[in-house]
């Protein structure tokens, strides 16, 4: 039995010893694209109210930003790239600006990093190592077009799509070990699971299409028939065991034509499909701009996956539950603006970005929103500097975006 003279200072140290493991679990590197297989989701839970630790202007104009992808965390320290042509390292506890490489032109591509390096592409053809200590140049390799792809890096090779040029694979050293020809694609978005490439742009003889690559065989195991779906953009893939998810949006003058998918990953068999159209309530707006602004952001459409759910926000005003084996809705969640980002699952809440200013008739801000995903209802929101482009990220009790008023933010929790 413990006396009352020890018993208080017992219960202080257990607790203090508890928040030192929960922080250590919860503090996870965010180092790809869309997560682990692409999933948008992270099992840290993250509860609000969430408070701003700290934001930067990244821009001291009125001009907007056309995309603010996401970014990548490892260890302490925030990596992203801007559509001022800069990319930035930032300490996360403090926004303690650690370096700034230059580009001659806009960074729309999404980072990735590893022990030593972050990865990047930029507008002005190239993609660059840069040491994360220091922020030199370790190399550059000269592509034949602007580079917004996602970079990656898997095993021996560093992987990118340069816009209607070529898929490239480079060792860690930056020299090409292959490439597969692009005619046709922008703002490439790819994923690698068990040495397969979901998707790559398809082979010369069908350039309007992509599909699952070997890399060991160096060969298509299976190829969409993207003819058939007559659709402008094909989301992200996220996987889920043998299931791949993803959607495609069409532009259809009065509307927008979605199609939401799950496939077979290994045979490309579909196993599901639902349609359905946009939609905007009572607003009044110029649908045809604000697809074109939706198709510059590499995560438009991209799903995120909770337990049997796939969610989806599509640029309207609605967001989408399906149950993932069946394709059947779960629930649906409307809201008065169209949705700016796609949504990142934390634990069992869904974080997402609404538009406002000019697509709101009583000007009210853009928001971060926060809702469950078992059934979509809103938990808490806050009014933002600009609306939220792309999926926030969240690294341990952090959550990571930046908007089209190029201010970049770090939310965390504030109990």
């Amino acid at each position: 039995m413990i006396s009352r003279k020890f018993f208080y200072p017992f219960i202080l140290l257990l607790l203090l010893l508890l928040s030192t493991l929960n922080s250590c679990r919860r503090r996870m590197d965010w180092i790809m694209f869309r997560g682990e297989q692409g999933r948008g989701a992270t099992s840290n839970a993250l509860y609000p109210p969430l408070g701003i630790k700290w934001k930067l202007h990244l821009q001291i104009s009125d001009e907007r930003t056309f995309a603010f992808n996401n970014s990548v965390v490892r260890g302490n320290t925030i990596y992203f790239g801007s559509t001022d042509g800069n990319f930035y390292a930032l300490d996360i506890e403090s926004g303690y600006m650690h370096w700034v490489f230059k580009t001659k032109g806009a960074i729309n591509s999404i980072p990735f990093a590893d022990g030593k390096n972050v990865y990047f592409g930029s507008n002005d053809g190239k993609v660059y190592a840069v040491s994360r200590k220091e922020g030199k140049e370790v190399w550059s390799f000269q592509t034949d077009s602007t580079v917004q792809s996602t970079i990656l890096r898997y095993e021996d090779s560093i992987i990118f799509t340069s816009d209607g040029g070529s898929t490239y694979f480079l060792s860690p050293q930056g020299e090409q070990l292959f490439k597969i020809p692009n005619p046709v694609w922008h703002y490439d978005t790819f994923q690698v699971y068990e040495d397969v490439v979901y998707f790559a742009p398809g082979p010369p003889s069908r350039p309007h299409s992509f599909g699952a690559f070997d890399l060991n065989q160096r060969a298509y195991l299976w190829i969409l028939d993207t003819a058939a779906m007559q659709a402008t953009w094909y989301s992200f893939p996220a996987l889920d065991g043998d299931y791949l998810f993803f959607a495609t949006c069409a532009y259809m003058g009065q509307y927008w034509s979605f199609d939401y998918y799950a496939f077979m990953r290994k045979t490309g068999e579909i196993v599901w499909k639902y349609t359905d159209e946009s939609q905007w309530g009572d607003l009044d707006l110029d649908i045809r701009d604000l697809f074109i602004q939706n198709l510059k952001l590499l995560d438009y459409m991209a799903p995120s996956l909770w337990k049997n759910l796939v969610v989806y926000t599509s640029g309207d005003t609605m967001l989408r539950a399906f149950f993932s084996k069946s394709g059947r809705l779960a629930w649906v969640r409307q809201f008065d603006f169209p949705t700016s980002s796609s949504p990142t699952i934390a634990g069992n809440r869904i974080y997402l970005g609404l538009r406002g200013d000019d697509y709101s008739p009583d000007g009210r801000s853009p928001r971060l929103v926060c809702l469950s995903a078992k059934n979509g209802n809103l938990m808490w929101e806050m009014d933002l500097d600009g609306a939220l482009l792309s999926a926030p990220v969240i690294a341990g009790k952090w959550l990571i975006f930046g908007t089209d008023r190029n201010f970049f933010y770090v939310l965390e929790e504030l109990f």
